[in-house]
């Protein structure tokens, strides 16, 4: 991205375009006593280049983008992502209380790694796949230091969050690993995948918010205000095939 967005981050953009959308449209997701359905792709008609409630997130300075379908592989009725040298994705505003609902469950699965991603280079900041998460600013929730971070970024950038989760199938780093975005340190990178053993498979994950955000972070959580999808390869120039499945929030056990 350096180069191409000046001294903006693709983290900026990212969380811009959640919250434009996110001042449009009201909660999303059908919940329960036990759930908030975020991403109900199973259900959404196929052919379709978004699922309902979903807009495409894309950087004014990357002309390219990964194409998004709903298609039907089997019995499953899934989101298909291919990138080639592009980047843009797919966000949904949601209201969703972490400490309420920490759990994110999804599933994906890729057909291949790239060879040139380095998730602590900006240069290498592409993967086939990735989950983002981002919070909400809430004053009271965060340090001083980092209110004063935040409010230079508002000077600069306008409304953003104070946070994001990026879950990512990562080339070489070790699952697990949660690294500092190469762009910004208002954004963590969690490894949930890495490399190649399980290229080609459906894998279900599950992961606890609250608690990697307190690891990430070292403070509570605010509200999260957003969810999006993204393959993106416009750094590596190489090409990327995902598939994303439901997404789902619950309470914890």
């Amino acid at each position: 991205m350096t180069g191409r967005l000046g001294i903006t981050s693709r983290w900026y953009a990212v969380v811009v375009s959640v919250m434009v959308v996110a001042a449009l449209c009201a909660k999303a997701g059908a919940q329960d006593a036990s759930t908030v359905e975020v991403g109900k792709f199973s259900a959404a008609p196929v052919g379709q280049t978004m699922p309902d409630g979903w807009k495409p997130l894309t950087f004014k300075k990357i002309p390219k983008h990964t194409s998004y379908h709903v298609v039907k592989e089997g019995d499953l009725t899934i989101v298909k992502a291919v990138s080639e040298a592009a980047a843009s994705g797919l966000i949904k505003p949601v209201l969703i209380d972490p400490k309420e609902f920490p759990i994110v469950r999804w599933r994906w699965k890729i057909d291949n790694v790239l060879q040139r991603s380095d998730v602590a280079l900006k240069e290498g900041d592409d993967f086939p796949a990735r989950l983002y998460i981002t919070f909400q600013y809430e004053p009271d929730k965060v340090s001083f230091g980092k209110k004063l971070k935040f409010k230079a970024g508002q000077a600069l950038f306008g409304d953003i969050p104070i946070a994001a989760l990026n879950y990512i199938w990562d080339t070489k780093t070790p699952v697990g690993k949660i690294v500092e975005n190469a762009y910004t340190d208002f954004a963590r990178m969690v490894v949930v995948e890495s490399g190649t053993q399980k290229v080609g498979l459906w894998i279900d994950e599950e992961r606890n918010i609250y608690e990697d955000y307190k690891k990430a972070f070292g403070e509570e959580p605010p509200m999260i205000n957003g969810v999006a999808i993204m393959s993106d390869t416009d750094n590596t120039k190489e090409r990327a095939i995902a598939y994303y499945g439901d997404i789902t929030f619950a309470k914890g056990r």
